[in-house]
Formats: structure tokens, sequence, C-alpha cells
């Protein structure tokens, strides 16, 4: 019998690691959901968030966790240079431009990175760094418990953004309708880049919270946090948030338990033996709808 106490922690601690596993899949099922477009860089907005983190954190010793907004504004803006420059003249095109085109952006974003930064593994310390407070009988860093809290406060201001403002709706016209959209008026190129840019922006918040963690990065870290991205979306179901949301936990839990319970070497393997069985079970995913 395994202790109650460990099945707690494995389950807190899939949380955490499922926290940013969702801002990364949120992001990019809301640019799916919008665009039609896959984008294979979108880990590479992660890693980019991450340097602009550090950087600002190693310049001006501020709250790393302060510094998420500045890292979130600067990724809606190279979101929106990308989505203009990149994307838009091939929209609409063959999927084959949308693969080569992303494929093309991950070795200049990294190979960029690596000049601006260098490309060895670096680290930042946080704040609250050895500190814990306990909750029931586990002893749980403070870190874990913001990051928690940021990634709620950041999906329900995107739930409110989504639901309660007329841009947020048309936004949801155009992922339903693209050509519905058109003809009542919506400006579809005007939620393209909007949605591309809230989807960096929310790979940078992840990014952030993935350095203040304690975890290391270097200029090539985003390619399996971008792969996982794609398979919890596919899990949850294509262009739903919900389902992203869903996939995220479903993916650090399983990780977390995998890698207690299997070791190591299972902890990336055993996301993806749950997404074939899911697919085998209910094709469109856990939230997708038939047809889409």
């Amino acid at each position: 019998m395994v202790d109650l106490g460990i099945l707690l922690q494995i389950l807190f601690w899939g949380i955490y690691a499922g926290c940013i596993y969702i801002l990364l899949a949120t992001g990019l099922n809301l640019i799916f959901g919008v665009m039609k477009i896959v984008n294979f860089a979108h880990g590479e907005f992660l890693m980019i968030g991450a340097y602009i983190t550090a950087t600002i954190f190693f310049a001006t010793g501020f709250n790393p966790y302060a510094i998420i907004v500045l890292s979130m504004i600067a990724l809606m803006a190279i979101g929106a240079l990308v989505e203009r420059l990149c994307f838009r003249p091939i929209l609409g095109t063959s999927k084959l431009n949308e693969i080569f085109l992303s494929i093309g952006l991950i070795y200049i974003f990294q190979n960029s990175a690596a000049m601006i930064w260098g490309d060895q593994w670096q680290s930042i310390r946080s704040p609250y760094q050895g500190i814990t407070v306990p909750v029931g009988s586990l002893n749980v860093p403070v870190d874990y418990l913001i990051i928690m809290t940021v990634t709620a406060v950041i999906l329900c201001l995107l739930y409110l953004f989504l639901r309660k403002t007329e841009t947020g709706r048309q936004m949801r016209a155009t992922s339903q309708n693209r050509k519905g959209a058109m003809l009542v008026g919506i400006n579809v190129e005007r939620m393209d880049i909007l949605s591309f840019s809230i989807g960096c922006a929310l790979a940078a918040a992840a990014g952030t919270l993935w350095v203040v963690s304690g975890q290391v990065f270097n200029p090539y870290m985003g390619s399996i946090p971008a792969v996982k991205a794609f398979a919890i979306i596919i899990l949850g179901g294509l262009g739903s948030i919900p389902g992203a949301i869903v996939g995220g936990l479903l993916y650090g839990i399983a990780e977390n338990g995998a890698a207690y319970f299997l070791g190591g070497v299972w902890k990336d393997a055993i996301s993806f033996i749950i997404l074939i069985i899911v697919l085998i079970v209910k094709p469109t995913g856990l939230f997708g709808e038939s047809g889409e």
C-alpha cells in the first residue's frame, strides 16, 4: 500500500507542473482555435519569456513574479510581429507551409537566443526559495503555491476577457466561423494578431514560472514543452481551452506519478501512453466535438 502522504505529494507536484503546461497549451489552443494554424515554434516563446524574465531579474533584482507582466507584454509585441510578417502571408495555404515555417522559426529563435545570451544552462534564485508552508501533512514550497495562484489568476482573466468583453466575443465568433465573422463585420485579421499575441503572452508566463520554480534553461529548452503542449491540446480537444486545462493537469499528475512508481525514464512516455488510449476511445479528444 502506498502512503497517503506520498499520493498527496504526487498530486500536489503534478498540479504544480501542470500549471506550466496549462499556460503553454492554452496559448497554443487559442491560436489554433482562431487562426487554425500549426505552430511548432510555440515552445520558443516560452524560452524567450524565460530569458526576458531572467535578464530583467539579473539587471534589476526585481521580484521575478512582478517581471511576469513585462515578459508577457514583450512577448505580445514579438508575437504580433511574427504573426504579421510570417504567418499572415501563408494563412489559408497548405499546412506544410505552416509546418516548415514554424520549424524554420525554431532554428531562428534558438540560434538568436544563443547569440544574445549564450548556450549554457542558466537558472535564477527565487526570493522565496527554501521557504515552505504546511499544507496538511506536506511542507509545500511557497513558490509552488504562488505559481498555482498566478496560473489561476491568468486563466480567470482570460475567461473574463473571452466571455465578458466585446473583443473577446468577436474572437470566439472568429474561432467558431471565420467566414461568418467576416460577413457580420468582424475584423478577422485583428482577431488573428490579437489571438497570436495573447497566445505568446501565455507562453511567456509559462516561461517565467518555469525559471522562478528553479528549473534550468537554455536556448534549446522549448522543444520538449512544445511537443507536450501539442499532445495536451490533442488530448483535451483541438480548440478547447477547458480541454487544455484538464489535459495539462492530467499530464502533470501522470508524469509525477510515473516518475515515482516507474522511474524517471517513464516521465515523458506515460503522458503519450495516456494520449494514445484517449484517442483510441475518443478520437476527438476529451472535450473535442465531431467535425472539428
